[in-house]
C-alpha cells in the first residue's frame, strides 16, 4: 500500500506542532530563533505564532536582553492551554491524575480496585474517581482534550483491546479503549505503561529528553519504551519494548510466554520477594516485617525497598542481584538501538533508584561494544514514580500537539 499525501491545511497543522513543540524544548525562545530551529520561514513562523497565542497555547513571556536593537519578545508555553486526565492500571490499583500542558500534576489519586478480576468494574471505578478528580481540579472543561490510559499488555493497538494481561487474572480481551470512552464521555488514548511512560518522559522532558533513549519501567513487571530520533516505536503491533523477555537467566522459573531463560519472573517485584525467601529464609522475611502474602505484595515491597535503602545486607543483597540482571540485558537493548542514555522510572523503584542506577550504569558501561565512542548516560526519570500515570495523560497531549507524520496522513 503507497503512502497517501497530503494537503495545505494538514500541512498547516503539521508547522503548529513543530512550533509549539520548539517552544516546548527550547524554553523561553523569540520568533527570530524559531525560524532555524524549525527550519520554517520567518513569515510562517510568525503566523503560526499569531495563531498559538490566540488559541491560548504559548504566551508572551517577557524580552530578551537587548543586544543594541529592539528587544526580542520570548515565547513560552501557557500551562493552562491545555489539560489531560491519566490513567495508570496495576492488578492492585489505579493512579489518576490531571496534568496540564506543561506536565505538572495538579491533583492525584490512588484507587484500589475491589475486583481487579471484572473488567467492567474496575472501569467503572476508575472513571467515577477520575470524574471527581476532574471537577475537584476546576480545569477549564473546552480545555479538558481526554483520558489517556497505560496498561500491562498485550494490547491490540488498532482495536484499543487489552488481550489478557497476565498479571489481570480473568482478562481475555478487553476492548479497554472503548470501555473508558463510553464510562467518561471523553476521548480516550491507550498504550502499555512501558510506552506510556516514554512518551511521557519525551513530552514533559523537553530537551533533556530530546533525541533517543531507552525508558525502563518498574511496575509489577518491567518494561521498556523506545525513543529514537525524538519518535517513540510502537512495534507492528503496538507491543514494542517487551524488555522482560530478554533471555539473559538461564534457570528454573517459567515465564508466563513459558520461556525458562526471560529475565522478567527474575527482576519483578515478586520474582525478587521469592528470592530473598530462598537465599535468605523465611527468619529475614519476618525480620524485615513482610508479610508474604498476595494482599501484602504492594506493602511488602515497599518495606523492602525501605530496607535495601536503609543498607540491610539481605534487602540490598536481592535488588542488586535484580539490578545486575537488568543492567545486562539494558546493555543488549541499548547495544541494539545504539542509544546514549538509559532511563529508569515507575513507581516500583521508588528507594531503590541509586543501587538501580549504579548497576545498570557498570553493566552498559564496562563492557558496552560501543564505550569507546560514547559513555552511556543511566539516568533517573524526570517525571519520577508518577512516570506511569502522567505518561498515560502524555497519551493525549503528545497525541493532540507532537508534531508526527499522522498528522499528514489522517482526517
Amino acid at each position: 500500500m503507497t503512502q497517501g499525501g497530503t494537503n495545505l491545511p494538514r500541512v498547516g497543522g503539521y508547522n503548529q506542532a513543530v512550533v509549539l513543540d520548539a517552544i516546548r524544548t527550547a524554553g523561553p525562545v523569540s520568533r527570530v530563533e524559531l525560524a532555524p530551529l524549525t527550519g520554517l520561514t520567518s513569515q510562517t513562523v510568525s503566523n503560526v505564532v499569531r495563531r498559538l497565542l490566540a488559541a491560548g497555547l504559548i504566551s508572551e513571556s517577557g524580552h530578551a536582553p537587548s543586544s543594541g536593537g529592539k528587544r526580542r519578545t520570548l515565547l513560552s508555553p501557557r500551562a493552562d492551554g491545555a489539560f489531560a486526565v491519566g490513567v495508570q492500571l496495576d492488578p492492585d490499583a489505579a493512579v489518576i491524575v490531571v496534568v496540564d500542558l506543561a506536565g505538572e500534576v495538579l491533583a492525584s489519586r490512588r484507587v484500589k480496585l475491589a475486583d481487579p478480576a471484572d473488567p467492567a468494574e474496575v472501569v467503572k471505578r476508575v472513571a467515577a474517581a477520575a470524574q471527581r478528580l476532574t471537577a475537584r481540579t476546576a480545569v477549564d472543561p473546552a480545555r479538558l482534550l481526554g483520558t489517556g490510559i497505560a496498561t500491562p499488555g498485550p494490547i491490540d493497538a488498532t482495536a484499543g483491546d487489552v488481550v489478557s494481561p497476565p498479571n489481570f487474572s480473568g482478562w481475555g480481551r478487553v476492548p479497554l479503549r472503548e470501555m473508558f470512552a463510553a464510562a467518561t464521555g471523553m476521548p480516550v488514548a491507550m498504550d502499555n505503561d512501558a510506552t506510556a511512560a516514554a512518551i511521557g518522559e519525551r513530552w514533559i522532558g523537553g530537551r533533556a529528553r530530546a533525541g533517543s533513549f531507552l525508558f525502563l519501567y518498574f511496575g509489577t513487571g518491567i518494561g521498556a519504551g523506545i525513543v529514537l530520533n525524538n519518535t517513540v516505536l510502537h512495534g507492528d503491533s503496538g507491543n514494542a519494548g517487551e524488555f522482560g523477555h530478554m533471555a539473559v537467566q538461564p534457570g528454573g522459573r517459567t515465564c508466563q510466554c513459558g520461556s525458562t531463560d526471560c529475565v522478567g519472573p527474575y527482576v519483578s517485584p515478586s520474582g525478587v520477594m521469592a528470592d530473598l525467601l530462598e537465599r535468605h529464609g523465611a527468619a529475614t522475611a519476618r525480620r524485615l516485617g513482610l508479610a508474604g502474602t498476595q494482599e501484602s505484595a504492594h506493602a511488602d515491597w515497599k518495606a523492602l525497598c525501605r530496607a535495601a535503602r536503609r543498607g540491610d545486607p539481605a534487602a540490598e543483597d536481592v535488588i542488586r542481584s535484580a539490578a545486575a540482571r537488568i543492567g545486562r540485558a539494558a546493555r543488549g537493548a541499548a547495544a541494539l538501538l545504539d542509544v546514549d542514555r538509559v532511563v529508569l522510572g515507575g513507581e516500583a523503584l521508588h528507594g531503590i533508584e541509586s543501587i538501580m542506577c549504579e548497576e545498570v550504569d557498570a553493566a552498559v558501561n564496562t563492557t558496552s561494544v560501543a564505550r569507546s565512542i560514547r559513555r552511556v548516560a543511566v539516568e533517573r526519570s524526570v517525571i519520577g514514580e508518577a512516570v506511569g500515570a502522567v505518561g498515560a495523560a502524555s497519551l493525549i497531549l503528545h497525541g493532540t500537539y507532537a508534531p508526527g507524520w499522522r498528522m499528514l496522513t489522517q482526517a
